[in-house]
């Protein structure tokens, strides 16, 4: 009999009252506000009333670089919460919500796979409790904002040439990446080009995810920059006078959602920043209050941990001031077959035959990629756990090779099985996680606040990446100076790289060496609070390909969802 689809697996979930999740996390149930039967919005205000709660050891979950197979991050993330009740323990896990772009285009939802998922999954993938839009509303407004203000005079003397705030939408839609506004009549605007960027990559969705409070969301809204005057004076938000309407609109969007698992470990789903140009973590707020709900709180990294956990460690754990006590890398067979380079591998098409043959050596060959995540992991004072993520038909001599690696940097490593078996193929992995978490922790940012951007960007370059140095360009260096001169170079910075490699370039795999990362440009998130570096194409609006997942996405006679992945 084949495996069942995820959808048919969480349709025949037994989801328990919210309420009754709440209690097990120790939420008050005053702090809850029910969003139908499957999602609740928990008040901000619990983050005080649970403050004297004990903190929940706190875990990182990240990857080596990802492949076109998949590891599954986030399914681990889910089957390792599931399986800490397995030893007795008590697990809440935190991760992003999912954009519908990707979830009606290539890559599918993101609430996990097989028996360890986040449920209701239609309700996880297609809106939820609605931030998705109201981040959309609130960006929008200040580009409304801002094109009424060059209509009506231009007070602030903005510069038409470098605006830099652009707009937003949930969906994928390449023809919206570069547009011109204001064609028309006189009374249809300023003419100017622009484009639109997914709302996953917005900088208030940055800013959401990075607060600690509606105040401190209100401050970041003021500070955003939407572009600069001719004498190259950065124009804010708050100078718009739009700052204050932004937050209105956010003012539900930053209450955390909670939702639960398969099994009825609590989830907290909140914020999706892209882990391209932004975070990849899910919000600040969600793990104030996750922190204090039992003896484990798991959050999620995007992409590898070069990428999603590096930006953890130097970006949110900075703004929030939690420290995390242990780490999780993902790691498949064959996904470190792949690293090895020596396979074609193209998503959607057969796995080629060699990828799936016993071969040890092989796995060593493309575990450098593993060494390298593990050695990021390590530089931040983390005690790393690699989860051997077990496919159907992994052989055992490649298992151990994996184990092998891990001995070698000192790291513990267990093989888990919750995409078939649920939290029980997870508790192997929980009980080294836990044994992780219960060794001292030394815990530290890579760089100090006072170090310049370019010597924060060589630091990630050649002590995360493996790079040999930094190449910037004129462009990027005139930018730099720019920043630093308006007050900016205290911020940390977010390398906006391919997710494909640890280098900048998407076809090496492994570990490269003898390499120099090339930033070609250099962009500040100054509401959210960083700085990024451009180093290469970065799509900030995807495209649909031939065959979307939207095209077979509907509604059966039944009224209930089918296609949905």
């Amino acid at each position: 009999m084949s495996f069942p689809s995820d959808l048919e697996i969480a349709r025949q979930a037994t989801i328990r009252p919210l309420d009754e999740i709440a209690d097990t996390a120790g939420i008050p149930g005053e702090y809850l506000e029910p969003y139908g039967d499957g999602a609740a919005k928990i008040k901000l205000d619990a983050i005080e009333a649970m403050s004297d709660r004990p903190r929940a050891r706190y875990v990182v979950i990240s990857a080596i670089t990802p492949t076109p197979l998949g590891e599954g991050k986030t399914t681990t993330t889910v089957g390792l919460g599931q399986g800490f009740s397995h030893i007795g323990k008590k697990a809440t896990i935190a991760i992003r919500q999912p954009s519908m772009g990707p979830t009606f285009g290539i890559k599918g939802g993101a609430a996990g796979g097989g028996y360890s998922q986040v449920v209701p999954m239609e309700l996880f993938n297609l809106h939820l409790t609605g931030d998705m839009h109201a981040v959309t509303a609130a960006h929008n407004m200040c580009s409304a904002m801002l094109d009424a203000h060059l209509f009506h005079g231009n007070e602030l003397e903005l510069d038409l040439h470098n605006i830099t705030w652009r707009r937003v939408l949930d969906i994928n839609d390449r023809a919206l990446r570069n547009i011109v506004v204001g064609m028309g009549g006189r009374l249809d605007g300023i003419p100017r080009e622009t484009g639109f960027d997914i709302t996953a990559a917005s900088e208030v969705m940055a800013a959401l995810a990075l607060c600690t409070s509606l105040q401190d969301l209100r401050a970041r809204m003021g500070r955003i920059v939407v572009g600069y005057s001719k004498a190259g004076t950065p124009i804010t938000a708050e100078e718009l006078q739009v700052a204050g309407s932004m937050t209105v609109i956010l003012r539900e969007a930053i209450k955390p959602n909670l939702m639960q698992t398969l099994e009825g470990t609590p989830a907290l789903v909140h914020c999706g920043p892209f882990g391209n140009i932004a975070t990849g973590n899910s919000s600040i707020v969600a793990d104030q209050i996750g922190i204090h709900t039992g003896d484990f709180l798991l959050t999620e990294a995007g992409f590898g941990a070069d990428m999603g956990a590096e930006r953890f460690f130097n970006i949110k754990c900075r703004a929030s001031g939690i420290a995390p006590d242990a780490a999780v890398l993902v790691a498949t067979v064959r996904g470190l077959k792949a690293h090895s380079g020596n396979h074609k591998i193209v998503a959607g098409k057969p796995l080629p035959e060699a990828l799936l043959v016993e071969n040890p050596d092989e796995v060593h060959q493309g575990g450098d990629n593993l060494r390298k995540q593990l050695e990021n992991m390590q530089i931040h004072g983390v005690s790393p756990v690699v989860a051997i993520n077990v496919f159907p038909g992994d052989h055992d001599v490649d298992i151990q090779a994996i184990h092998e690696i891990a001995q070698e940097y000192g790291a513990r490593a267990a093989t888990t099985t919750h995409f078939a078996d649920g939290g029980s193929g997870a508790a192997e992995l929980a009980e080294a996680v836990a044994e992780a978490a219960d060794e001292p922790s030394d815990f530290h940012v890579l760089y100090p606040d006072e170090m310049s951007l370019r010597d924060k960007i060589r630091t990630v370059a050649e002590k995360v990446y493996g790079a040999d140095g930094v190449e910037f360009s004129p462009a990027a260096n005139k930018q730099i100076d720019t920043y630093e001169a308006n007050g900016f170079g205290n911020l940390p910075v977010c390398i906006a790289k391919t997710h494909l490699s640890l280098s900048s370039d998407p076809a090496l795999k492994g570990a490269p060496t003898g390499w120099t990362l090339p930033v070609r440009e250099v962009r500040a998130s100054v509401g959210a609070g960083f700085v990024y570096p451009i180093c290469g194409d970065m799509r900030t609006m995807p495209g649909l390909g031939k065959t979307p997942g939207a095209a077979g996405i509907d509604i059966d006679e039944h009224g209930e969802i089918v296609g949905l992945s």
